[in-house]
């Protein structure tokens, strides 16, 4: 296993990719409305749900980057979050999108945002496990035989008493955590001004 042929899934294209999602689905998150015939009750159920959600997906990054830290493709991680599924970055990246599309109201919205940003995460996740199965061989076979790829199985987890972190590995993903949690003012400003009626806006189940 010293001589590894296949190289590590290229992470900027991973970047690169989410970002045009994002500026593709710009128009709609803008200038759609919510649809659905729902009380103003019920609206703002969906609305908090999509915050907390928000919240759940950041702090899910940082508890995935406690465990993981610095030994990324350094070792086959499996405690904590990765006893649950083998991405939990991913899985919880996934979260925080689903939260944002809940704030703004559209079910056909949350749909088509969550499952984008899904699928583009899973295929990455597919062509990452290509060098890890290469690098750690029948370990990481045997791990990922009995733990899902993105969607958890929380029966499963497991830790142990002990866990240490890297606080620089905390720190670069800081970053991360700010553009995650500005969706949360970024919904609620497109909310103020759509009810404003600042831009023309067209009715989105």
């Amino acid at each position: 296993m010293d001589d590894i042929k296949v190289l590590p899934a290229d992470q900027k294209r991973r970047i690169n990719t989410l970002r045009t999602i994002m500026l593709v689905l710009l128009p709609p998150i803008f200038f759609t409305r919510p649809g659905l015939p729902l009380p103003d009750l019920s609206i703002d159920v969906i609305e908090n749900l999509g915050i907390l959600l928000v919240i759940a997906g950041v702090l899910g990054r940082f508890w995935s980057i406690l465990y993981i830290g610095n030994r990324k493709n350094a070792s086959v991680m499996q405690d904590g979050p990765y006893s649950i599924c083998r991405h939990p970055l991913y899985l919880f990246s996934t979260v925080a999108v689903l939260g944002f599309s809940l704030m703004l109201g559209s079910l056909l919205l949350a749909v088509v945002m969550t499952g984008l940003t899904f699928h583009v995460l899973n295929d990455i996740a597919r062509k990452e496990e290509t060098f890890l199965r290469a690098k750690f061989g029948a370990d990481y076979d045997a791990y990922a035989a009995r733990t899902p790829r993105i969607l958890p199985r929380p029966r499963q987890f497991t830790t142990p008493r002990n866990v240490t972190f890297d606080v620089t590995t905390l720190r670069r993903n800081f970053f991360d955590a700010l553009v995650f949690l500005s969706l949360i003012p970024l919904g609620e400003m497109t909310e103020y001004f759509k009810e404003a009626q600042a831009w023309p806006t067209f009715p989105l189940i």
